[in-house]
């Protein structure tokens, strides 16, 4: 259930970043309306770095083998590694 979570989180804070940035970009906030929003996104945006860098560490963590970190071909479709690695 926390992978879950932790993935509802992300894509909240994803959300309210990009609204921010709508509604600084339409010109109807004011000077501190605007540096209000600016610190708010430059927070969500940390938060949304630290956990692709969390991600990407745990994936690192996965595919690590022997003590050697191995690549495999990865299948955007299906979402996982493909079937031909190692060949």
């Amino acid at each position: 259930m926390s992978k879950n979570t932790e993935s509802f989180a992300f894509e909240q804070s994803l959300a309210e970043l990009e609204t921010l940035v709508q509604q600084m970009e339409s010109g109807d906030m004011s000077l501190e309306e605007s540096l209000k929003a600016f610190e708010q996104g430059i927070k969500l945006t940390r938060s949304c770095q630290k956990a692709l860098t969390d991600a990407e560490q745990k994936v690192q963590k996965l595919l690590e083998q022997n003590g050697e970190l191995t690549t495999e071909p990865f299948d955007a479709e299906g979402g996982e590694p493909s079937a031909d690695r190692g060949q």
